[in-house]
């Protein structure tokens, strides 16, 4: 799963945080909704092979703009985080996992599903890593929860996906599955700032 690196509870502690909340949930908001359309479109197109057995190139352009979405979303992130202060140690390293990722499914999709399967699940299990760690590492604050529940299934998953990968069975149906969660809890931390914010505002 994209990793969350900022922290919903750290960030609309105070009355000060509004603004970087505000947009960190209207981020939050977009990659949801992006999320879903690029699940729906991938469940419609990932069972679609060339004539040759390859990937069609509507498959490969959706499985790269994936991971460049998200370098997208961690840019965007930087540049709102830097002038407040908030920690980008987790969104460099997201943001470089996800360009690496980019370059690998340009490649693996010219190979196969196999191929693709273990360029996402090895995606998936450092991103994951990632988010348990930053997780476990601001349990202090509180609110939490999500980023580690996600951190784990996003381990899990890129697990499975390598697995798959070696099977008779392998198909990128699952990746949309996995996408739209993510993009779930990323729903989850968008509501929760709502609320936090409009908390702090009361």
């Amino acid at each position: 799963m994209d990793t969350l690196t900022e922290s919903a509870a750290a960030t609309a502690s105070t009355p000060a945080a509004a603004s970087p909340a505000a947009a960190l949930r209207k981020l939050y908001f977009l990659r949801f909704a992006f999320a879903a359309a690029w699940a729906a479109l991938l469940l419609t197109t990932a069972g679609t092979l060339t004539t040759a057995g390859t990937l069609t190139t509507l498959t490969a352009v959706l499985l790269v703009a994936y991971p460049l979405f998200d370098v997208g979303c961690a840019v965007a992130d930087l540049r709102s985080a830097r002038p407040e202060g908030r920690p980008v140690r987790g969104l460099y390293v997201n943001a470089a996992l996800s360009t690496l990722t980019a370059v690998g499914l340009a490649v693996a999709a010219t190979s196969g599903i196999p191929a693709v399967l273990r360029v996402w699940g090895a995606w998936a299990i450092t991103a994951g890593l990632v988010q348990l760690a930053v997780g476990v590492a601001r349990r202090g604050l509180g609110g939490q929860w999500a980023m580690v529940a996600s951190g784990g299934i996003s381990t899990l998953a890129g697990a499975s996906f390598v697995a798959q990968a070696g099977g008779a069975d392998a198909s990128l149906g699952a990746l949309a599955g996995y996408a739209f969660l993510g993009g779930v809890f990323f729903l989850v931390s968008a509501l929760r700032l709502g609320r936090t914010g409009g908390a702090a505002k009361g």
